[in-house]
């Protein structure tokens, strides 16, 4: 496992005062840590990459659960308005409804079903008891008066149709303005559905962004430390660039010094030549090599 701590860090010293065998091998250990680090960052970068892609996904996900929810919450807003119209429609309907029993009177007195036991029990009474022709005439009088109460009180009834037409109407209008809220609940129940799964989705976008940010930092701990042995390794490669000059430079001084001392030794060998000496083959070589033969 690739420990990011693990420095290695190269001294002016060390530059300065080991062998030139000593930095290849540091150079190349540096190489080495650099190029360890290198593909750590790499790693790192591409799992931060990753996780930065996921969080898209999941921000894409919300923000399509996000566009249904308000699509669906449209549709709620005109169901709901639909509903509000048709109830205040059918609250009308049933207004009439009211109004119209109201001038009928059709909520004062007894039903048809009251008003003929009334009349039944009083008969019954006529037939069945002993009264002074007062009181006899007293409830025939009362007998009329119930008898043409029932008849009123049918004829009215006989002529509730426009009621009914309008109570037939009202129920029909709320039977709709009740399907309009049933649309609201069940599309208000899924608009929230979606809404759940957007911060849901929001959330884990969060979780998953926290990851990739921490990530990033690692990335950027391996890089930082890969750049760090990258400069070292710069470091030394420019010292054995610096010695490979000074070998080179020791190597033509010497040359220098050798072809001189040739230089010297062939214009004795030519002075030797002019005054007559006789010379030998290595003598006459030694001259063609300086160019005075």
């Amino acid at each position: 496992m690739v420990e990011v701590t693990d420095y290695i860090t190269v001294s002016d010293e060390t530059l300065d005062d080991d062998s030139k065998g000593e930095l290849i091998k540091l150079a190349g250990k540096l190489r080495d840590r650099r190029n360890e680090l290198n593909q750590l960052a790499a790693e790192r970068a591409s799992n931060r990459d990753e996780l930065n892609g996921k969080t898209r996904e999941k921000v894409d996900e919300a923000q399509n659960h996000r566009e249904r929810r308000d699509e669906l919450n449209t549709l709620v807003q005109a169901h709901k308005e639909q509903r509000n119209k048709l109830n205040e429609k059918a609250n009308e309907l049933f207004d009439k409804v009211e109004e119209l029993k109201s001038d009928l009177e059709l909520d004062e007195g007894d039903d048809l079903e009251s008003l003929n036991e009334d009349i039944k029990q009083l008969e019954f009474k006529q037939q069945t008891s002993v009264l002074s022709s007062e009181d006899e005439r007293e409830l025939i009088d009362k007998i009329e008066d119930k008898r043409e109460e029932y008849r009123q009180r049918k004829q009215k009834l006989e002529d509730t149709g426009e009621i009914d037409e309008y109570l037939e109407r009202a129920e029909q209008v709320r039977n709709e303005a009740s399907k309009h809220h049933d649309k609201v609940t069940t599309l208000a129940d899924e608009a929230q559905q979606h809404h759940n799964e957007m911060i849901s989705a929001y959330r884990a976008a969060d979780d998953i962004r926290d990851d990739a940010d921490d990530m990033h930092e690692l990335f950027v701990e391996a890089q930082e430390a890969a750049d760090h042995h990258h400069e070292e390794f710069v470091r030394v490669q420019k010292r054995l660039r610096e010695m490979d000059k000074e070998e080179e430079a020791e190597r033509r001084a010497e040359r220098d010094e050798e072809r001189e001392k040739a230089r010297e030794e062939a214009e004795e060998i030519y002075q030797k030549f002019k005054e007559g000496e006789t010379l030998d083959t290595e003598d006459l070589m030694k001259l063609q090599k300086t160019g005075l033969l």
